[in-house]
């Protein structure tokens, strides 16, 4: 009976992995294959080959994305963003929008910026415990007029959904900088401390 079960949890461990991440690919290419739904019907797969092709879609939009950078990246794309940000700038619920998740995009992508760059270990959810959190810079606007001392903020990851967390800002003297890749501080999380770094 013990090798019986043995064998299950072996089989588990070995299959659990590659099913979830099979599920989770054909999410991510399933999401990106809807750009084909842009391109005139005659030109789909389906009407050239008579089936669909999975990954095709995801090809598709991996190209849009790097033709709209170069296109971006020169004198007359360059203006024709900004004209288009002016645009979008006007109509007011986009507006609010539109600004929010590109001050959040450029944060998170810039490469000169410092978000979740850093992992750091902090006392969460009280002074007796603690969890590991990721640096995203200082407090800003009038929350900095309201707080006394040298302040830092940090997202708490929850586990094992790490898209999922909590901002907080801290004292700086109560965060410590982990000698940790931001990659494996996120196994880490996303083990529920199964998968300890080196």
């Amino acid at each position: 009976m013990n090798t019986l079960r043995k064998c299950f949890l072996t089989g588990l461990l070995i299959l659990v992995p590659l099913a979830i991440t099979a599920w989770v690919l054909n999410i991510i290419i399933g999401t990106l294959d809807q750009s084909l739904l842009f391109v005139p019907e005659r030109w789909q797969p389906r009407t050239l080959v008579g089936f669909d092709i999975p990954g095709l879609g995801a090809i598709l939009t991996i190209l849009i994305v790097f033709v709209v950078g170069l296109l971006a990246n020169n004198l007359i794309g360059n203006y024709v963003v900004r004209l288009w940000e002016k645009l979008l700038h006007r109509i007011p619920v986009v507006s609010s929008l539109y600004g929010s998740v590109k001050q959040v995009s450029d944060t998170l992508f810039s490469s000169s910026g410092n978000a979740f760059r850093k992992a750091v270990l902090i006392p969460y959810p009280h002074a007796d415990s603690y969890t590991i959190a990721f640096l995203t810079g200082t407090p800003g606007g009038d929350v900095k007029n309201h707080l006394v001392g040298d302040y830092v903020s940090v997202y708490v990851p929850t586990t094992p959904n790490p898209t999922s967390g909590f901002f907080l800002m801290m004292a700086r003297e109560n965060v410590v900088e982990l000698d940790m890749t931001v990659d494996a501080a996120l196994k880490y999380i996303v083990s529920m401390g199964v998968v300890a770094p080196d």
